[in-house]
């Protein structure tokens, strides 16, 4: 069954419309842009509910120390946790504790 849509006739800047143009659906991609930002302000609103204001400051000052953990974390390490990670995934899917082949 297909969901109820409606055509809207939009103006965008050069550089969106270049974007877009490169996008084999996009009307798709339009959608999946606005949901994901629905998806932030939710979050935002559900954490101002909670009495957590998130700032462009707060916002700045995270992204600073993800980067600071990215540029300390060598690929290899990202690639271990990633591992670690999939085995513990295995390990609940399937039961089994042994280590896969690699």
């Amino acid at each position: 069954m297909t969901r109820p849509v409606r055509k809207l006739s939009i103006s965008v800047p050069p550089d969106v419309a270049e974007r877009l143009e490169r996008e084999p659906n996009a009307s798709a991609y339009l959608v999946e842009a606005a949901r994901a930002l629905m998806r932030r302000e939710a979050l935002t609103a559900e954490l101002a509910h909670k009495g957590i204001q998130v700032t462009e400051d707060g916002v700045a000052r995270a992204r600073a120390a993800r980067a600071a953990v990215d540029a300390a974390w060598p690929p290899e390490r990202y690639q271990a946790v990633r591992e670690r990670v999939r085995h513990a995934v295995d390990t609940e899917v399937t039961g089994s504790s042994q280590v896969p082949a690699a």
